[in-house]
């Protein structure tokens, strides 16, 4: 979160009540706030709430270092085995967590998956739209990775899955391209996108698309020289076991 001021706070209040069914059966969950080197009242209000809620922790940047950082960083601090991800500007709905929860955990919470949301009814000016429209069209044909929306922030993983990854600074955006690549299942479902009250968007578009492109080519070089997934079996000593 970056400047985030009047939107932290309701959107630690709102996560809370959606997933407090899960803590009656063993599924305590923390919140980890990430802030990017905000220069408002951000850090302040989340202190504020962390001195009611013991399950908020806060982790500071000094100055900006960008969305793939801030987001290993806080990976990194967890202790659970299962991440969410969501934007700070409140635009993500939380209470679109649980339903992702479920899927992710559908077939057991032991395999590796991650779950992503698709925003509909974008809630954003028509030039972010047009432009986020035009950046998934051409991952999506040069990495076939079948994302309509990689750039939902709302998603779920598990954490060690995610710390496996290849790490770069645009990595937040290609997430589901290198589950996939590395034999993980992917899955998308439709959420809530809300309108932004409080604050300005921290999108550059030209500057994001000049780094997408060489994130973009990156990747795709990764996806040429990765080989398939390992499916290999031990074989025992004992070869009358086999």
């Amino acid at each position: 979160m970056l400047d985030e001021a009047g939107n932290v706070a309701p959107l630690i209040l709102e996560i809370t009540a959606a997933l407090k069914a899960y803590a009656p059966v063993g599924d305590a969950f923390e919140i980890i706030c990430v802030d990017d080197g905000s220069q408002d009242t951000t850090v302040e209000e989340v202190r504020q709430v962390m001195q009611a809620h013991p399950g908020v922790r806060l982790i500071r940047h000094p100055q900006r270092i960008g969305m793939s950082p801030a987001i290993r960083n806080g990976v990194r601090q967890a202790r659970a085995t299962w991440i969410m991800t969501i934007d700070g500007d409140r635009q993500n709905d939380p209470a679109d967590a649980p339903r992702l929860l479920d899927l992710a955990w559908s077939k057991g919470r032991e395999r590796k998956v991650l779950v992503g949301g698709i925003r509909v009814n974008r809630r954003d000016t028509t030039g972010k739209r047009l432009a986020s429209r035009f950046a998934n069209k051409i991952r999506k044909s040069l990495l076939q990775d079948d994302c309509p929306d990689t750039g939902c922030s709302l998603k779920v993983f598990q954490r060690d899955t995610y710390l496996e990854l290849p790490f770069f600074t645009g990595l937040h955006r290609f997430m589901p391209a290198l589950f996939k690549l590395y034999g993980h299942q992917t899955i998308f479902t439709p959420v809530n996108d809300r309108p932004r009250e409080h604050g300005i968007s921290k999108s550059d578009f030209i500057g994001r698309a000049v780094k997408g492109l060489f994130d973009l080519l990156g990747v795709f070089w990764i996806t040429q020289r990765t080989p398939p997934p390992e499916r290999g079996q031990e074989i025992p000593k004992d070869p009358s076991t086999i």
